[in-house]
């Protein structure tokens, strides 16, 4: 049985959010449309949004031998202010995607019941809301090293061309990546206040993973998208999204295992065994996501494109227990 919402009599509840969540049970009846727009009813966003960052600040300090400053874990304010500024700015991202595909989102069965194409928030509201969570995240981006300031600065000229893609290439979704997968680049930055091949490979792979799960989320609306004419990598693939997956999967598997190699040039340490055990596993997970497939089943693509916040976890984690690992070890002669 799906677990999506159909609207209901009141039209204060969105046809793609899940049928009980923490908004409608804590929060003011008031506050529902902008929780909406906001998408904190849907987490896996912002959980999405995060991944490549936590991989990034957990990767560069494995960049050089343990000192009492770098142990070889990722630093624990970092990991803080990304996952707050991840909830803010894909907060902002989303309500500013409604802004401007409100016409769009009318047309398409699963989205028309949304905040700003179902009227309950005006297109000014949303504007005010979007600024208030942009601040929040701009808040957020002055903690860091002035490198890494003008690294996220740059980041919002992805942010604000992604929408207008869907009108104009097949290839929305690589719009997507470039944005979605920005944070494999500051976290390295947070750390070392500059660029290094390492985190360009680690936003390579970043890319292709989320092109790839994009295009399983974008197989729910292909029937309606062809009727209005949004384009997608899921219309693009079609029948062949199966050999795409493998192909971009692949392709990010590749790139990531590269970022680590790269990481470790020169220094003594790096990512250790545990960290490349951590792809391994990813590459089972990611297996199973395109065995799994079925393209015609929303319910099913919804659930494998959610299954990608564990794909996150596995990488994180396998990096955690590379630096753990790599403490353990004593330093050379």
């Amino acid at each position: 049985m799906s677990n999506l919402k159909s609207e209901t009599a009141t039209g204060a509840e969105v046809a793609d959010a899940p049928a009980a969540n923490w908004v409608h049970r804590f929060l003011p009846r008031a506050l529902w449309p902008y929780a909406q727009l906001a998408r904190w009813d849907r987490p896996i966003g912002w959980q999405l949004l995060l991944w490549p960052c936590w991989w990034s600040a957990a990767l560069a300090p494995q960049a050089i031998a343990p000192t009492a400053v770098l142990t070889g874990l990722p630093i624990l304010k970092h990991l803080v202010l990304f996952f707050v500024g991840a909830v803010a700015m894909r907060g902002a991202g989303c309500t500013y995607n409604d802004i401007v595909d409100a016409t769009i989102d009318a047309k398409v069965a699963r989205t028309r019941s949304r905040p700003l194409p179902s009227g309950r928030v005006s297109k000014r509201q949303a504007k005010i809301f979007m600024v208030l969570q942009a601040l929040v995240g701009f808040l957020v981006l002055v903690q860091f090293n002035l490198f890494t300031i003008l690294a996220g600065i740059a980041s919002l000229g992805f942010v604000a061309i992604y929408p207008f893609l869907k009108r104009v290439t097949d290839w929305p979704q690589l719009g997507l990546g470039l944005a979605f997968s920005w944070g494999a680049l500051m976290g390295w930055a947070a750390v070392w206040g500059s660029l290094a091949l390492a985190p360009v490979l680690l936003y390579l792979g970043a890319i292709a993973w989320t092109v790839g799960y994009d295009t399983i989320y974008a197989h729910q609306d292909k029937e309606d998208d062809a009727l209005i004419g949004v384009r997608s990598t899921a219309r693009l693939f079609g029948t062949r999204t199966k050999p795409a997956l493998a192909v971009l999967y692949g392709s990010a598997l590749v790139l990531f295992a590269a970022a680590f190699v790269a990481a470790s040039a020169g220094a003594w340490t790096g990512p250790s065994w545990p960290a490349y055990a951590g792809l391994a596993v990813g590459a089972l997970q990611m297996f199973w996501q395109i065995r799994s497939l079925d393209i015609d089943d929303p319910d099913q693509c919804i659930r494998l494109f959610r299954s990608n916040n564990r794909f996150g976890a596995i990488v994180f984690f396998g990096l955690v227990l590379s630096a753990l690992w790599s403490l353990s070890v004593p330093l050379p002669a």
